[in-house]
């Protein structure tokens, strides 16, 4: 069994995220070792990139400070492969098709191989174009993790059906960010990935209470925040470890027994 599938036999799986690189590396290291600590079961990392077009001014900001900060995608793999012999829990990369291109896609998918990176999400590549990474995440063990947005019937079946690892169901259209309600169709959307595949899915986009996320894990295998945590360490700095560990924990803790 897979590092990812492993995530989600524990209960419903809480997927925090956080920026590469923000405020630098070694705080990065830090929260990574701190969210496992407090519960997460499954890390997203995202790869600083100048023009994240699924993010929201959050995350936005997160980037051109770590890029400010001078990280780069070989100090960030530098980063996971030390972060790597203390964490076990899977790791996720959040990424853009321009810095794979830019790095080389099997190169890329080579280096997640070699620093511990179970797999990728890449929100800028439409499911008609997903040949243009899937024969390289396949040849290094990488899981290329589909979004499902609200959309068709048929387009969410058809999606699901080729999934790997997980399936990401975006809450809302739009960009990411802190909502104060989730009005999407959840329910209807987790059942038509479950009619499709069993790979488990879990929920991302705009959750940021633990009300919210223990409503979106209960009509899914898990919810995953972003934006709220970035918030944090956009607060804190150098000094993000306990609010990020203790947001994170209050989160799991929500999850429990659901």
């Amino acid at each position: 069994m897979s590092r990812i599938a492993e995530a989600f036999q524990n209960g419903k799986a809480f997927i925090p995220f956080v920026t590469g690189g923000d405020p630098s590396l070694e705080v990065t290291k830090e929260l990574i070792i701190a969210m496992e600590q407090a519960g997460a079961d499954l890390i997203e990392i995202g790869l600083p990139f100048s023009d994240p077009i699924a993010e929201g001014p959050v995350i936005q900001e997160a980037n051109e400070r770590a890029l400010a900060a001078g990280c780069t995608t070989d100090k960030l793999f530098e980063m996971v492969k030390e972060v790597r012999q203390i964490v076990k829990v899977p790791l996720v990369f959040l990424t853009y098709m321009n810095p794979i291109y830019i790095y080389g896609k099997e190169r890329f998918m080579k280096r997640c191989r070699e620093t511990g990176i179970d797999g990728i999400i890449v929100p800028d590549l439409p499911f008609e174009e997903k040949q243009e990474l899937a024969p390289d995440c396949e040849a290094y063990g990488i899981d290329l993790i589909s979004l499902i947005a609200p959309t068709s019937k048929k387009r969410i079946l058809k999606i699901a059906a080729d999934a790997k690892g997980f399936v990401y169901c975006v809450s809302s259209l739009g960009v990411t960010g802190v909502r104060s309600e989730i009005r999407t169709d959840i329910r209807s959307m987790t059942a038509l990935v479950r009619q499709a595949t069993q790979i488990p899915c879990a929920v991302g986009f705009g959750i940021s209470t633990p009300e919210q996320a223990a409503a979106m894990a209960a009509v899914s295998d898990g919810a995953i925040v972003g934006s709220a945590i970035v918030k944090l360490v956009a607060k804190y700095g150098a000094d993000s470890r306990e609010p990020v560990f203790e947001y994170v924990k209050k989160m799991k803790d929500a999850l429990r027994g659901i």
